[in-house]
């Protein structure tokens, strides 16, 4: 199997083709029918995303001398013929392996299927990819799709200043404005870099550089207005917003409208970068961190009990532990900071056993997500830009 999917049967029985004597899974399809996860009650897809992370780490933690070698320029090549007509890519792609020629003659009849993303970390990931290896191979093919990727990614962008998890723009949850997976803070690191002619990034023409820029400022504005007040105060971030209203909004049915303990998170990473804050991102990042300071859960730990009967081998369970460091929710309501769990039945639940043994065991619903943020960068990133301000001194 040369692409990775997350609902493989479904997929299997629905767009596989027999090329050779193989099997050819057809990755645009797929990418469409993986997001109709609400309705496929075997997904895995908490399970799988660790290992997309770790590949688009794998993709970029390269010294330049890897770029020269048989496996760069392959997975180079990849890149060029999964990139789609609109000058995005799909997510969940398997690019570290040969592509026959039927399977490259297939992406070619699929090359205009709307199914180009930044969720998961696609097309930002295979732009920096690109740009590395142009540095070493000089080849102007590369530029070019690079180019295309940039211009994809301008054009999509809201005039708000946020971008749409899928574009071109597709009905229901895909077209909100998304944080979720650090979606839109990939987009802005990336427009950041090209903005201020980063090494690696020169080769970017002056116009395209300015518009980058612009985008940068106007993706920065998006995020500042989206942080939720609840009685005034600054909190944190909702892991998607409505395009045209930009008030929080659910996305599949356990993903409910929450502040998100996890995408606040990279959000606040993202602002800390940015040199010589305004008033506004310095008033951002306070209020950001004081809420998760706030909402730290103590007393308690996640195991994974042993379950032979559960399909992952194991069964999520909360204990009471008051030696254990503080864990934080994924979603917390607003208003209350309760944190909760969610189902596939788009209901509430404040207790995990509650929920299915599915959705339990194979969604991050309680991590350590701001451990690094509240430890080890607001103390350097306080001390340099608020120094009389530390919101977490009690």
């Amino acid at each position: 199997m040369i692409f990775h999917f997350t609902q493989k049967s479904f997929i299997s029985s629905l767009f596989t083709i027999l090329v050779s004597g193989g099997l050819l899974f057809l990755l645009v399809m797929a990418a469409c029918a993986q997001e109709e996860d609400n309705d496929n009650q075997n997904s895995s897809s908490f399970e799988e995303e660790p290992a997309q992370d770790e590949f688009r780490d794998f993709l970029l933690d390269h010294e330049p001398e890897w770029f020269k070698s048989p496996q760069a320029q392959m997975i180079a090549e990849n890149i060029l013929l999964f990139q789609r007509a609109s000058g995005g890519w799909p997510k969940n792609i398997t690019l570290n392996r040969p592509l026959t020629a039927a399977d490259k003659k297939k992406l070619a009849e699929y090359n205009n299927e709307p199914f180009a993303t930044i969720d998961n970390g696609a097309t930002f990931t295979e732009m920096r990819f690109l740009a590395q290896f142009h540095a070493v191979s000089k080849k102007q093919d590369y530029i070019l799709a690079f180019l295309k990727g940039l211009d994809y990614l301008l054009e999509a962008q809201y005039a708000n200043g946020g971008w749409p998890q899928f574009y071109p723009l597709r009905k229901g949850y895909y077209s909100h404005i998304t944080f979720n997976d650090d979606a839109m803070v990939g987009v802005l690191r990336l427009l950041r870099d090209i903005a201020g002619s980063r090494p690696g990034y020169e080769f970017v023409d002056s116009d395209r550089r300015e518009r980058a820029r612009l985008a940068w400022h106007n993706g920065i504005d998006c995020i500042l207005k989206t942080q939720i007040k609840v009685n005034n105060q600054l909190t944190a971030w909702c892991a998607q917003y409505d395009e045209k209203t930009l008030l929080p909004a659910k996305a599949r049915n356990y993903e409910l409208v929450s502040l998100s303990g996890d995408e606040t998170v990279n959000i606040i990473r993202f602002l800390m970068e940015i040199d010589n804050p305004s008033p506004q991102i310095v008033a951002a990042i306070q209020s950001a961190v004081k809420w998760l300071d706030d909402v730290k859960l103590t007393g308690m730990r996640v195991i994974r009990q042993p379950d032979p009967k559960s399909p992952t081998g194991f069964d999520k369970q909360v204990i009471a532990d008051p030696d254990a460091p503080p864990l934080w929710a994924r979603f917390y309501l607003i208003g209350s900071n309760k944190p909760f769990f969610s189902d596939r039945d788009g209901k509430i639940y404040y207790d995990l056993a509650q929920i299915s043994s599915e959705r339990r065991n194979n969604y991050g619903w309680l991590g350590y997500w701001p451990e690094d943020v509240l430890n080890r960068y607001y103390p350097k990133w306080q001390k340099k830009w608020a120094p009389d301000w530390n919101v977490l001194a009690h």
